[in-house]
């Protein structure tokens, strides 16, 4: 694993972007993973470490989150922007094409690379992310947002904050949950914060207010697609993920029982579908 960071222009100013590295860069397949909305890169670590003998793998930090500088102009903060960055990142580090993971936010990122740019895109997998996200799922992360806590004492107070959040991620294991506070926390006079933006809050809370239609760039994919859904998500709801099999790129379906919004993809047998998808 090797960490690095790439730095882009970005509406006429540079922007240092970080992504974490496995595998062989001289391999043939590149696999690109992107996170959600308040996450990093370091989240596809047992992911990436399954997929990394096979193909390289690239996790990147979207900006304003992990090691990745932050926007001036917090109206930026959008998956159009994001999607520009991500082309820049390829074009930077010379990549054509790649397999693409996102999860939540990072999937929508993937589905507008692969409508707008669908050279760029061989095979994509959404975790957790559809073509409609009620607004009631928004409304939630709004106020999940709004209401965040600015400071932690230390990493144990950050890590139970996180396994109360994150709860639906699933049955992690003590060492999984480690890692996730690990990475999210980020020093600041008095303690920790999280490691992210906070400004990153103002442009989600414009959209909380109706449904998110995501079925023009779901329907404008077509490369070949895995879905994965987690049975009790309020982001994914269970006639939307199978709507997606019977359009666009009718996508596979697989669902994780007891899991919620979204699958961690720390768990060997959601590593073991997407690297079948993959790999096949």
């Amino acid at each position: 694993m090797r960490e690095a960071a790439l730095t882009i222009d970005d509406a006429g100013a540079p922007l240092a972007l970080g992504y974490v590295e496995w595998g062989d860069p001289a391999a043939p397949r590149t696999v690109l993973c992107l996170h959600g909305l308040t996450r990093n890169a370091r989240d596809f670590d047992f992911l990436a470490q399954a997929l990394a003998g096979t193909a390289r793998v690239l996790a990147l930090d979207v900006a304003g989150r992990g090691r990745s500088g932050w926007l001036a102009d917090p109206a930026r903060y959008a998956v159009p922007t994001y999607v520009g960055h991500v082309a820049a990142v390829l074009d930077g580090l010379g990549v054509a094409a790649v397999e693409l993971v996102g999860t939540s936010m990072g999937g929508i990122i993937g589905m507008g690379l692969a409508a707008h740019q669908p050279a760029r895109v061989a095979k994509l997998v959404l975790n957790d992310i559809g073509g409609r996200v009620p607004v009631a799922a928004l409304v939630g992360i709004a106020d999940y947002l709004r209401d965040q806590p600015p400071l932690f004492a230390d990493m144990a107070e950050l890590e139970a904050h996180l396994r109360r959040v994150h709860a639906p991620f699933g049955p992690l294991a003590d060492a999984q949950w480690a890692h996730l506070a690990r990475h999210s926390a980020r020093p600041v006079p008095g303690g920790l914060a999280l490691h992210y933006d906070p400004a990153i809050a103002a442009p989600f809370r414009e959209t909380a207010t109706a449904d998110l239609d995501l079925w023009p760039l779901y329907d404008a994919v077509t490369c070949p697609t895995l879905l994965l859904h987690g049975a009790e998500s309020l982001l994914l709801p269970a006639e939307v993920a199978a709507e997606m099999t019977g359009r666009g790129p009718k996508a596979r379906l697989v669902t994780f029982a007891g899991i919620g919004h979204a699958p961690a993809l720390m768990a060997a047998d959601q590593i073991a579908v997407i690297r079948n998808f993959l790999e096949d």
